[in-house]
């Protein structure tokens, strides 16, 4: 299924294939717009006076739109995409980096578009996604 993501009103998801999305809590829905794609993210309305609805808006799956990786080593981590990499007969490898400069990469299906240029649709977590060092926890910790 595809990845979601929640805020107060509305909640954001991926698509699982051109003509339906599934999100976090089970629910699958049509969504007949052509120019929405696999892995393009979706704004649909949980709570308020669009209660039910799809928002027109949506964000591509593209380089230099935001990021959440929700599988993989790098879990969590937020960042902005640079660069994929398609390998026929294999998996896409998407390239990523984060706000503090750091690069990664995973598989696409560990990809989460969260925001369209560096800009996201949703709250981020606590520690917005990045990755600290060794040192950076035991310092946190105070130790």
């Amino acid at each position: 299924m595809g990845s979601s993501g929640i805020n107060a009103e509305y909640m954001v998801s991926s698509g699982i294939n051109a003509e339906y999305m599934g999100t976090h809590d089970g629910r699958t829905m049509r969504y007949a717009d052509p120019k929405v794609k696999v892995n393009d993210t979706v704004k649909f309305y949980i709570s308020g006076d669009r209660a039910g609805q799809l928002d027109n808006d949506f964000i591509k799956f593209a380089v230099d739109n935001k990021c959440m990786v929700t599988g993989g080593h790098n879990i969590g981590r937020v960042g902005v995409i640079k660069k994929v990499e398609k390998h026929p007969g294999s998996f896409e490898i998407i390239h990523v980096e984060d706000v503090r400069g750091n690069k990664f990469a995973t598989r696409k299906k560990n990809i989460f578009v969260i925001g369209s240029g560096k800009s996201p649709w949703v709250t981020l977590p606590k520690q917005a996604g990045i990755k600290r060092t060794i040192q950076e926890e035991r310092e946190q910790r105070g130790q």
